[in-house]
């Protein structure tokens, strides 16, 4: 955390601090394009499937290109963890890091959920939310976060010597197990680093630390996603309810979601193609 010194400090500090902070990953060139066509088909929506995800519980749909979904609080305030996968390949999923490397550390209308190594494509673009108003408080906290992991079982017992099998980990590691017949090694070592879909967090100004404030969803709230291919979804909702004082827990009050699909004709969409996986060459310098 940087908070403990023991070096001294050199001689020619002046000359080593000050510098101009560099984006990275300057994303221009990955701008969401179709925004606009997307914005327009919203119009014409028609409602699919509807999904209820329990308190405390995770459950998978699926979402297929050029399709909608969304997830929504329909009872009280509650926070959820979102995995995706490529349908038809697991093994491609939801890259948080990369894409909180090139958008930053809260995600809203525009930005897009890129995919794991080798593939590196965009599995959704984000194109409705509804507590975009939030922006960022003066903690530096805003909602949708790609900072946090997700709660899981192993942290708890590291902190707490409890064993919680009702973390968002465990609750997306039994709903592939039971609903896709996936066994319980693989399950676990695919589930991954989540969209915090209604979490309000960020990083404290002294030591930098991960917190959490309680969410400001309110039922009718609802995060929209435009398919950029054929999805697997996987959605907890969070133990901590809307973690405005603890997670991974029974304590906290928690209530369900829900999660729609909604299909749209085609010629609303103006020929918007399924994203492409990475064209590089995999070589990687290796003859």
């Amino acid at each position: 955390m940087k908070i403990k010194k023991f070096s001294e400090k050199p001689s020619d500090l002046k000359d080593r601090i000050g510098a101009k902070p560099i984006v990275c990953y300057p994303n221009t060139n990955i701008e969401e394009k179709n925004l606009k066509i997307l914005h327009s088909a919203r119009e014409y929506l028609v409602k699919k499937e509807e999904f209820i995800i329990p308190p405390r519980d995770a459950k998978t749909f699926e979402v297929k290109f050029g399709e909608f979904f969304r997830i929504e609080s329909i009872e009280g305030p509650q926070v959820g963890d979102l995995n995706l996968f490529n349908l038809n390949n697991l093994e491609e999923k939801f890259y948080s890091g990369k894409t909180r490397a090139l958008y930053g550390t809260h995600l809203s209308v525009g930005d897009k959920m890129f995919s794991s190594f080798p593939y590196l494509r965009s599995l959704a673009t984000i194109t409705w939310d509804t507590l975009d108003w939030y922006d960022y408080d003066k903690d530096g906290g805003s909602v949708h976060d790609v900072i946090g992991t997700r709660c899981d079982p192993y942290t708890s017992k590291l902190l707490s010597d409890n064993d919680y099998h009702f973390c968002c980990h465990s609750n997306l590691t039994r709903a592939l197990v039971k609903e896709k017949n996936i066994q319980l090694d693989h399950a676990e070592k695919i589930v991954h680093d989540v969209l915090n879909v209604f979490m309000l967090t960020g990083f404290t100004n002294d030591t930098k630390q991960y917190f959490m404030k309680a969410s400001p969803v309110r039922p009718g709230d609802y995060l929209e996603f435009f398919a950029e291919t054929d999805l697997l979804g996987a959605l907890s909702a969070c133990p901590g309810g809307d973690c405005g004082s603890e997670h991974s827990s029974d304590a906290a009050k928690c209530y369900p979601l829900k999660v729609s699909t909604w299909t749209v004709d085609p010629k609303y969409l103006n020929d918007i193609k399924p994203s492409a996986i990475s064209n590089y060459n995999r070589n990687h310098g290796i003859d």
